[in-house]
């Protein structure tokens, strides 16, 4: 942040000279307005530093030919400020103004064009219209290949674009593919420690963390820091990037001290470099809630997204998509600790920006449709549950590849709902979409499979169908032993789930044995007067009577 403020009382300096010894529209004039706002830019302080662009972009007005190529870069400007606050139209008609005029003053190969359509495409990616992102980082890619060596930089910026959509489109093998061709090009013309070898590291990382190649995560993300920590004052804000970056694969992977303590440093170096009220503040105070969200300290968690929906309340304006997932985030807290009308509220209100702030098959209004659907489910009103499931599943059917994950968790939500209501067959096909997908796409010993076996031997065991309910189950608990300590409260389900099967089929010696070693489980990773604790000491007593009774 000093260093911000120390800049901007120098620009504004020069400024005063210059306003005391220039004509109002000389063009010095508006090469300082363009530097106050480029600091205030960075600052966070959007609404000023359009401001100052916008007055800098009227002496230009007034000063250059309407077609003259120096009118696109205010044009440029002013696009970015409103792309970083969220409104998209806006930043795509300055920027489409821009593209006007280059396509005026320059020959159709120019370097500018590919700006151009690279700004363009990047405000396409931020709507979530991934295919006209794609397709204007695409024309902008074709312009550099034809004007540029085949290892020039800006050629790895825009693989560098393209890889970053086909990353938010689940695609993942597409986007390190072309993550790797621009780290390739970055190596052979960059210096070691170069901060966009950084970048590239990090981008990687990124896509590892998606697919939950943890270690390779770390290793990328690893690589950035250590550039950036040879390279950058230690409180630069890109080294706050890369301590969020490994902070939120550590929090992936559990270890949820170390993600702390990166996150910790990150927000260190924010509080010396940004305003308390900067988004990136408040991102951070997301990242932090996400781990007391994820160790169930639920008043923790809601205190930090708090703070940061309070930030961006004060920052971004209305329709931002930055604030609905604020909202979402204190939804799930809410649904957590099963405050489920507090829930819907906020749920409610994240759904009703994305919908105005996106298109229709955008997939944060997948996340929206879900969260909804899973208060109705857990409040029983099904017929809506499995309303907003449905939604959310035709957005995936209509986005996603055929295998992807999330088309497996949409078609098991619905599964569960139809379960829920009695509607076994139906709950056992869409079960078996989800466990087609995911035997094609995760790893057989992966903890959602183990889920999806224990869905679809419930439903078994529902219709009286005991030796197939017995058989997922098992497969469920196989899968877990792999993966789990052994003192994992999902070991312990997985015992009494099997335990009461054997209960039903009156394999009563088995049922006992299962039942204990649930208890003892549970016994270790909670009180004594625990209530799960007391159920299954009540079902093995059950147990034992009935062994009695039928000897």
């Amino acid at each position: 942040m000093g260093e911000h403020l120390k800049a901007l009382a120098y620009y504004e300096k020069a400024f005063e000279i210059c306003q005391k010894s220039l004509p109002s529209n000389h063009p010095d004039l508006a090469t300082s307005y363009n530097n106050i706002a480029c600091v205030y830019n960075k600052m966070g302080e959007y609404l000023k530093a359009l401001s100052f662009y916008e007055k800098a972009f009227e002496i230009c007005q007034k000063t250059l030919p309407s077609n003259h190529p120096d009118l696109a870069t205010p044009h440029n400007n002013i696009a970015s400020v409103y792309s970083s606050m969220g409104e998209y139209s806006k930043a795509l008609s300055y920027y489409e103004k821009a593209l006007e005029i280059d396509k005026k003053t320059l020959p159709s190969n120019h370097p500018d064009f590919a700006n151009s359509y690279n700004n363009i495409g990047s405000v396409y990616s931020k709507m979530g219209e991934y295919a006209k992102a794609l397709s204007y980082y695409e024309k902008g890619l074709a312009i550099k290949q034809q004007s540029l060596p085949s290892h020039h930089p800006k050629l790895a910026n825009s693989y560098n674009n393209i890889g970053s959509v086909y990353g938010k489109m689940g695609e993942y093998s597409k986007a390190l593919s072309y993550y790797e061709n621009a780290l390739e090009i970055d190596k052979k013309t960059l210096p070691s420690n170069h901060p966009d070898l950084a970048t590239l590291h990090n981008n990687i990382g990124s896509v590892y963390d998606n697919m939950e190649e943890y270690s390779k995560a770390l290793s990328s993300h690893g690589k950035a820091l250590e550039i950036r920590q040879k390279t950058l004052p230690s409180n630069d804000l890109d080294l706050a990037t890369s301590y969020g970056h490994m902070g939120s694969v550590n929090k992936n992977i559990k270890d949820y001290s170390k993600a702390l303590a990166f996150y910790e440093k990150a927000l260190e170096i924010q509080r010396k470099s940004l305003l308390l009220d900067h988004p990136h503040f408040a991102l951070l105070c997301n990242n932090i809630a996400g781990i007391y969200y994820r160790t169930e300290e639920y008043l923790i968690a809601l205190s930090y997204y708090e703070k940061a929906l309070e930030i961006y309340q004060k920052t971004l304006p209305s329709n931002h998509p930055d604030l609905a997932a604020s909202y979402n985030n204190i939804g799930l807290v809410y649904d957590s600790i099963g405050e489920y009308s507090k829930a819907l509220a906020f749920y409610e209100i994240a759904l009703e920006i994305r919908q105005k702030t996106f298109p229709s098959n955008y997939l944060r209004l997948v996340e929206s449709y879900n969260n909804i659907g899973g208060v109705y489910d857990n409040m029983e009103e099904y017929t809506k549950a499995l309303s907003y499931y449905e939604k959310a599943l035709e957005i995936d059917k209509r986005t996603l590849p055929s295998n992807h994950p999330d088309l497996a968790a949409s078609y098991n939500n619905i599964g569960l709902v139809y379960d829920s209501i009695g509607e076994y067959s139906k709950a056992l096909s869409s079960h078996e979409k989800a466990l087609e997908i995911y035997q094609e796409t995760l790893p057989s010993n992966h903890p959602d499979l183990a889920t999806l076996y224990n869905n679809i031997g419930g439903v078994y065991d529902k219709m009286g169908e005991y030796s197939k309910a017995l058989s997922f189950q098992e497969t469920a608990l196989e899968v877990r032993q792999k993966t789990l300590p052994t003192n994992h409260p999902s070991l312990a389900d997985s015992y009494s789930t099997i335990g009461l099967m054997y209960k039903n089929i009156r394999e009563y010696p088995k049922a006992v044995s299962y039942f204990e070693r649930a208890l003892e489980i549970l016994q270790s990773a909670l009180p004594t007067t625990h209530p799960h604790i007391k159920g299954i000491r009540e079902l093995i007593e059950i147990v034992k009577e009935d062994m009695i009774k039928n000897s």
